[in-house]
């Protein structure tokens, strides 16, 4: 796992740097000759710089390349603001660097890459003015683009970017922070290198990038002597007539066993299970009392039999809204004494109850939100949401004592003290069912591993890995959700590569 900050966390590591005695301007100089060192520049490289420290950055990139003997042209939306790059630039200037303000449009047509060093980890809101339009000069080049540190116009902490610069690479300086994979980053980075410049990382709780190697544990090697017990009995609860979706509900259970669970019971009401029935090859079937209308009605004595003997429960995928919903949810999160993972209009439903009903259970609660589903249950905008994912999902996890799993490009997975970012995936899973993989993925994991944020975060992972080979098997246009269910045992077995 990598450490992962947010912008304010970095500046207090600048700050904290600073004072044991580095030099703001010595810092400045580790940063550009990293950059230096982290592509294989050629005469002509054009350096865009900023008035800020993100430019001074790139100041030092410009005396690196001069000292190796390559050619390179300083671009400027003003000149430098801050002391410390001002020192650089008399420097660049010294050194007799050609350079030029930029006045609105330019021609890169002599130029063999740009380093875009135009906007900082500090900049929010939307580029204007010259930076704007040097942001869609920049993009409109058809050259290769480092970054230097964020892509300029994309939010270091969400991610976020209308009008960003597109990079070929990014170097991150220091360390990674939130906006490398958050909100638009898969769409902005090509590739992501993270420089060391000699700052450490403070005391505090950051945030971890999920890796191959830390999923590996979930997938020891079996015994021999092991049955379908040794990997737990686990329960999918969902379904109803306008979402019969047979093959898809079959999916869920599908995905729960190639997970890796022993035995995967899928309960749907019995008005669709005749429907569902052909689709189950090793799941089993467990029909819900329903209303004569294909949605399942509260039965105590059937829910208490659904949930005996099972390791864990996965509810709301394809359920609808039907008036027993409520009452049904209410009795797995009261009596249900195991781990509970709530999806779709699970959390539709749960969204309407009383949030104490998560907060008394003492069996770990996983939630697997989208940005607006998380609205409904939190009352936070999808804006707000998607301007501070992490601060947003972290607090409402620790408020109500669950695991939360925020998705998006970029999965946050978190229990309130520990965070973990997941960067799988890819644009094929944008289709019908797949957020049903992911939770019978869970689910099934959950039948024999941990019940932790870490846990849900590797079943993130696995999930998203499946759909990347799906996808790579494909198109992202003609994919669907069962192509990724296929590919899971390549991705389990890529993940137990030693």
């Amino acid at each position: 796992m990598r450490e992962i900050v947010s912008v304010e966390q970095m500046r207090r590591m600048d700050a904290a740097e600073i004072e044991r005695g580095t030099s703001a301007a010595e810092l400045m100089r580790r940063a550009g000759e990293a950059v230096f060192q982290a592509y294989p520049w050629r005469d002509g490289a054009c350096i865009a710089c900023g008035g800020g420290n993100n430019g001074g950055d790139g100041l030092v990139l410009a005396l690196c390349l001069q000292k190796a003997g390559i050619q390179c042209r300083l671009l400027l939306t003003e000149e430098p603001k801050t002391e410390t790059a001002r020192g650089y630039f008399l420097a660049c200037k010294e050194q007799g660097i050609p350079w030029k303000l930029f006045n609105g449009s330019e021609d890169f047509s002599k130029d063999s890459a740009i380093a875009d060093c135009l906007l900082g980890t500090g900049f929010r809101g939307e580029p204007r003015g010259e930076a704007e339009r040097l942001i869609r000069e920049i993009n409109q080049s058809g050259l290769p683009v480092v970054s230097v540190d964020v892509n300029s116009g994309q939010n270091g902490d969400s991610g976020l970017g209308k009008t960003a610069v597109r990079s070929q690479l990014t170097v991150a300086v220091g360390s990674l922070k939130y906006g490398h994979f958050l909100g638009d980053a898969k769409d902005l980075i090509g590739s992501l290198h993270c420089a060391d410049i000699g700052i450490p990382l403070l005391p505090e709780r950051n945030a971890r990038l999920i890796e191959q190697k830390d999923c590996a544990a979930l997938f020891p090697e079996r015994l021999q002597n092991s049955h379908k017990g040794s990997y737990g009995y686990v329960a999918l609860l969902g379904g109803c007539i306008e979402y019969a979706g047979a093959a898809k509900l079959a999916n869920l259970s599908c995905a729960a066993l190639r997970s890796g669970c022993g035995v995967a019971t899928l309960a749907v009401p019995q008005g669709i299970a005749a429907s569902v029935s052909p689709y189950l090859l090793e799941s089993t079937l467990f029909p819900l009392l329903d209303d004569g209308n294909g949605h399942a009605v509260y039965n105590e004595a059937q829910l208490e039999e659904l949930i005996q003997g099972k390791k864990a429960i996965g509810v709301g995928m394809g359920w609808g809204r039907s008036a027993d919903n409520p009452q049904i949810l209410s009795y797995l999160l009261e009596r249900a004494e195991i781990p509970l993972l709530i999806d779709a209009d699970g959390l539709n439903t749960l969204s309407k109850m009383d949030a104490e009903k998560l907060r008394h259970r003492s069996a770990p609660t996983i939630l697997t939100p989208h940005p607006k589903e998380l609205e409904r249950l939190s009352g936070i905008s999808v804006a707000q949401i998607c301007s501070d994912p992490v601060g947003v999902a972290e607090d409402y996890a620790r408020r109500n004592g669950v695991i939360l799993l925020l998705k998006g490009a970029c999965t946050v997975v978190t229990d309130g003290e520990n965070t973990y970012l997941v960067n799988r995936g890819c644009a094929g899973m944008a289709t019908a069912g797949s957020g049903d993989v992911l939770s019978g993925v869970l689910t099934g994991l959950l039948g024999y591993a941990e019940p932790t944020a870490k846990t849900v975060a590797c079943g993130a992972y696995l999930t998203g890995l499946a759909g990347e080979l799906a996808e790579q098997a494909g198109t992202p246009i003609s994919m669907l959700a069962s192509d990724t269910v296929a590919q899971l045992p390549g991705a389990i077995k890529l993940i137990m590569k030693p």
